[in-house]
């Protein structure tokens, strides 16, 4: 006689009304049942609890065979009352999947399981049920009804089923093991899934989108965002997720309360799930590693948002710019732009930011901790990504190229701003001149001049500039540095901008025309100052006698004529 323990077969179905005149009263049933804690230990010593085969052995349903006979006078049991396997036949076999069963009614039930059908419906939600049994348990939810209590730490359940597996939690017991990588699980059906993550198969797919998955559930939680159902709503803020995880998750961030905390650094968090990747860290483990480039990752959800990188593929498009983005996520910050909402601000200098990363980047200004240091200069940055671009400056290569006129850029970011010339496009518009520009930081520049604004301010002579490049390049002034040199003269200049201006001198080449006159200039500024004349306007005016003029420079020149 071999001991398990046992699972009732019909667990999430409804019973039979004939087998439901046999069965003990509930009560009669939980009052001979042994303690849990009991249980527990009884099975560690008697080794109870034991795994059959592989995955396919999983599929087999254990039985729960309940003593037939009475009990006695006392209440109590009979001793020869036990639980065993018996060689009980199964008359009734599924044409699907080869299952069998010992009632047709099981059958029957079973079979909805292949059909899909599910005629048991949720009043509240609409969620639908293949049993009566499950509809009965799930509104237990909408009820709020959890009458059964762990004695331990106090957490509900609606279920007593649910109860029992909590309870292995306590115990430490994780009686399922995988036979690949031998990670334990406390519940047979966690096991199951778990497998699935061995096996590249993902059987069921999206007939909207094409997405797959390795389980029916996920795709039925996918379906979701298609449909745009978001049941499970927070009752602090009024934000609605499509599932209730996603919604616990969300809930913790409306408390401070951060319960997890990294033995090795310090740092909290909301979850034991982040706990557990940020402790990946701290181990230099990067599991998931891309089959495409190499790279690898702490988690599964970092590595299949790098394979869009791969695949091309941006699925999220901005409905008023038309940009599109990788992931929902980017796209939702993108859209905080068209907003102008920036709901993350900087509790030390007031500043706002559009999403939390940001703001937390932001903060180690204040801190003035630089973590990420060069090799080969020992210069520090406060973020990867500024090092990381840091050490392009160390190379001579540039290999991000124009493929229409040839130029070569470090950054891919600088190569798409230059692509922005060619095209003609000036997204970004003064709403007070009208002046358009190729980028948002070229366009906060300029807003600073209508502002008056120049916060940037030299320590050695007071000379105060709209923005930081400005400063640092005033800054060589005072340095006496010029380390870009000409190669044909031998004049040097602080600047690689002033270095390339001139050496347009020593060329007789004149790339810049007019398209009205055909006259060719050297610079592109020249060729501007130039249509001026064509256009009429005169935007410099004279304070003091209303005269006109086309450049600055005749102004200036005007204005010397009132001194004298």
């Amino acid at each position: 006689m071999v001991f398990v323990k046992e699972e009732s077969e019909e667990n999430m179905i409804e019973p039979e009304p004939s087998r439901i005149k046999h069965e003990e009263p509930e009560t009669s049933r939980i009052k001979h049942e042994e303690p849990e804690t009991s249980r527990i230990k009884h099975e560690e010593q008697g080794g109870l609890m034991i795994i059959k085969k592989e995955s396919q052995d999983l599929n087999e349903v254990e039985e729960k065979h309940h003593c037939q006979k009475d009990h006695d006078a006392n209440g109590e049991k009979s001793a020869s009352c036990s639980i065993q396997i018996t060689d009980a036949k199964r008359p009734f076999s599924c044409s699907e999947c080869g299952k069998t069963f010992k009632q047709k009614g099981s059958l029957t039930k079973h079979m909805r399981v292949h059909t899909g059908e599910k005629p048991f419906s949720c009043s509240q939600c609409g969620n639908t049920f293949t049993c009566n049994k499950s509809l009965k348990d799930h509104m237990l939810i909408h009820a709020g009804i959890k009458p059964f209590t762990c004695s331990q730490c106090g957490k509900s359940f609606t279920q007593k089923v649910h109860l029992k597996d909590h309870m292995l939690i306590h115990a430490g017991l994780k009686p399922f093991p995988c036979s690949q990588c031998g990670k334990s699980f406390t519940q047979k059906v966690h096991l199951k899934n778990h497998l699935l993550t061995h096996s590249s198969e993902k059987p069921f797919s999206c007939s909207q989108c094409g997405n797959t998955f390795t389980r029916k559930a996920s795709l039925e939680k996918h379906m979701l965002i298609h449909a745009g159902i978001k049941p499970f709503t927070c009752s602090q803020c009024g934000k609605s997720f499509t599932q209730k995880g996603n919604l616990e998750n969300h809930f913790v961030t409306h408390f401070s309360e951060k319960p997890f905390i990294c033995s090795q650094c310090g740092k909290s968090f909301t979850s034991k799930g982040n706990l557990k990747i940020h402790m990946s860290t701290h181990a230099g483990l990067k599991p998931f590693p891309c089959s495409q480039c190499g790279k690898s990752f702490t988690c599964k959800g970092s590595l299949r948002h790098h394979m869009v990188i791969h695949t091309g593929k941006k699925p999220f498009s901005c409905s008023q710019c038309g940009k599109s983005f990788t992931s929902k996520g980017y796209l939702k910050i993108h859209m905080s732009t068209h907003a102008g909402i920036k709901p993350f601000t900087c509790s030390q200098c007031g500043k706002s930011f559009i999403c939390k990363g940001i703001l937390r980047k932001h903060m180690l200004i204040h801190t003035g901790k630089k973590p990420f240091s060069c090799s080969q200069c020992g210069k520090s940055f406060t973020q990867k990504g500024d090092l990381n671009c840091h050490l392009v400056t160390h190379t001579s290569e540039k290999p991000f190229s124009c493929s229409q006129c040839g130029k070569s850029f470090k950054y891919k970011s600088n190569l798409k701003s230059h692509m922005l010339i060619h095209t003609g496009i000036k997204p970004f518009t003064c709403s007070q001149c009208g002046k358009s520009f190729t980028s948002k930081g070229y366009h906060k520049i300029h807003m600073s001049i209508h502002a008056g604004i120049k916060p940037f301010i030299c320590s050695k002579c007071g000379s105060s500039f709209i923005c930081k490049g400005s400063l640092r390049k005033h800054m060589s002034i005072h340095t006496g540095k010029k380390p870009f040199s000409c190669s044909q003269c031998g004049k040097s200049f602080t600047q690689k901008g002033d270095l390339n201006y001139h050496l347009l001198t020593h060329s007789s080449e004149k790339p810049f025309s007019c398209s009205q006159c055909g006259k060719s200039f050297k610079h592109k500024s020249n060729l501007k100052r130039h249509m001026l004349i064509h256009t009429g306007k005169k935007p410099f005016t004279c304070s003091q006698c209303g005269k006109t003029f086309t450049q600055k420079g005749d102004l200036n020149d005007h204005l010397l004529t009132h001194t004298s």
